[in-house]
């Protein structure tokens, strides 16, 4: 089960503005190239987020559901790849003094990512989780400094703000 923690120099009122809209995803999740809610009411228990994965000439579309959540303090899905089955996401946000300590918790649910998963595949997620925390401290902080957003976070959030024009 891949566990990891991230202190984002923000409340967790700010981190959870930034899990609760959908057309941010792709700033900060690590994997998908476009996000697109499937309902309005994300990040609603049953809400659902269609998202798809480029590799070269090759993508594929998976989509995640919210199982639970808990506003400003847990966001709880299921991420259903086609291709590898479903996995768990839990995102808690702790309190940090005036910061806020955000813990992943990921580990596959069903269908081949949960058969074949060893050490080499926790080590995987283990590296997505440092580059997606790592983002989201950036997003979150960002957001807050005003600084401009780059790289390949800022292109997709064009992306999904397009399609939602």
């Amino acid at each position: 089960m891949a566990v990891r923690n991230q202190l984002i120099r923000r409340p967790p009122y700010a981190v959870w503005a930034v899990l609760a809209d959908p057309s941010r995803y792709g700033e900060w999740v690590v994997g998908p190239s476009e996000s697109t809610p499937l309902d309005t009411t994300w990040p609603a228990t049953g809400s659902r987020l269609r998202y798809t994965v480029r590799l070269g000439p090759w993508s594929a579309e998976g989509v995640t559901t919210v199982r639970h959540q808990e506003p400003g303090r847990e966001l709880e899905l299921e991420a259903a790849f086609k291709a590898l089955g479903t996995a768990r996401i839990l995102l808690q946000l702790r309190p940090w003094g005036e910061e806020t300590l955000v813990v992943c918790d990921e580990h596959p649910l069903r269908g081949p990512g949960g058969t074949l998963h060893n050490p080499a595949t926790e080590a995987l997620l283990q590296l997505r989780h440092r580059g997606m925390l790592s983002r989201l401290a950036r997003v979150v902080e960002g957001g807050h400094e005003g600084t401009a957003r780059t790289g390949a976070g800022a292109a997709g959030a064009r992306r999904t703000r397009a399609r939602h024009a």
